[in-house]
């Protein structure tokens, strides 16, 4: 979420996480100020069967780590330390892979241990009509077993659940390292909802900028130039953890699953280049509403300028017969005042032709003497 990344001032932060105490050990656990009720749902499956459950003792999960079977455990929440502290021991996790897990966000990354293999992922949701929420989600591969420990309920990997249970596709005839390639692939593809609407959104801004520009449409392009940011810094680093699981040879990693990572990172280096894209479009909206506004305060000061310019000659007239001399011929004559309202209505018509011909004013205005029409 943007606002995750915004101070009270609005200013964008570094970063979100509450850093430990100073001099606390390595592998301190720090679980996020609003971390989310923790919640673990079990998917346990063979090519023939599938069993799913949410985990209220520990102990059902502890019998499933050494079975044929594939054994996805899914945490939603961190709030519950302990729990997830206990869940990586069972597991056979580093006391520094747990604070990575626990003390979100962290970078994205890949680690090979000698057991499992951690990655660090970042997703995107969207949770308002312009508001985009990205959260860490972390990935542990084992031999038979796959970890993934989300910051907060609710995700993009219902789809593999249906997959799952409906047994499409060779998930189910796969093992835990395809499984693990289709929880990145759908961490990777969340960010495209998340720029559809700040494309959508940029469109009708342009327009609005282009039509009427205000203040309003201004604060909204810097507010997407924001959330922006905010994807740019989840989906960056992610490039290096695919290129880094496509390159490295992994005896938890079969061959036939490296193409899979493969096309997750063709999808990545894509949000990369639309994100970068979108950013420049911001960068050219904020021109376009300063070009706006400056030619806008040039109608005014053209208008005010032409207006001047005719009162120039009538102020004139009116100064020298409104000095206070007696012998001033004119003023004797009977029809000096209407003469003097035809003089300088006469003459305030005939600069408003003379501007319209320069093409100074009218719909035909463009600063300059227009082109005439070639036979």
């Amino acid at each position: 979420m943007v606002s995750d990344f915004i101070d009270q001032r609005g200013i964008l932060t570094v970063f979100r996480r509450t850093p430990p105490p100073a001099g606390s050990s390595p592998g301190t656990l720090l679980a996020p100020a609003a971390a989310e009720p923790t919640r673990m749902y079990v998917f346990d499956y063979t090519t023939e069967t599938a069993s799913e459950f949410e985990v209220s003792d520990l102990s059902d999960v502890l019998h499933l780590k050494d079975t044929a079977s594939v054994t996805w455990v899914d945490v939603q929440g961190l709030s519950d330390t302990t729990a997830i502290s206990r869940l990586g021991e069972m597991f056979g996790l580093h006391s520094l892979t747990i604070a990575d897990i626990v003390n979100a966000p962290a970078r994205p990354k890949v680690e090979d241990h000698d057991d499992y293999l951690f990655i660090i992922s970042s997703g995107a949701e969207i949770i308002g009509p312009l508001e985009i929420k990205t959260e860490q989600i972390s990935i542990i591969l084992g031999k038979h077993f796959v970890l993934s420990i989300q910051e907060r309920s609710g995700d993009n990997f219902e789809p593999i659940r249906n997959r799952i249970r409906q047994k499409q596709g060779m998930i189910r005839k796969a093992g835990a390292d395809h499984l693990a390639c289709a929880l990145l692939d759908a961490i990777i593809d969340s960010h495209y909802p998340c720029l559809e609407l700040i494309g959508d959104r940029l469109e009708d801004l342009e327009d609005d900028i282009l039509e009427h520009s205000d203040k309003e449409s201004l604060r909204q392009v810097y507010h997407l130039r924001r959330q922006l940011i905010a994807l740019r810094r989840s989906i960056w680093p992610q490039r290096e953890v695919l290129s880094y699981l496509i390159r490295e040879e992994n005896k938890l990693l079969k061959k036939p699953v490296r193409a899979y990572f493969r096309d997750s990172y063709d999808h990545c280096v894509q949000i990369i280049d639309v994100t970068e894209t979108f950013r420049e479009m911001c960068s050219d909206l904020s021109d376009v509403y300063l070009s706006s506004l400056s030619n806008r305060m040039n109608e005014i000061m053209k208008v005010l300028t032409v207006i001047s310019t005719i009162f120039i000659p009538l102020s004139f007239f009116a100064g020298v017969y409104g000095m206070n001399f007696r012998h001033m011929p004119e003023l004797e004559l009977t029809w000096t005042y209407p003469l003097f309202w035809i003089l300088t209505i006469t003459c305030a018509l005939s600069m408003l032709v003379l501007f319209r011909r320069c093409g100074w004013i009218g719909s035909s205005a463009s600063g300059g003497t227009p082109v005439k029409n070639r036979k």
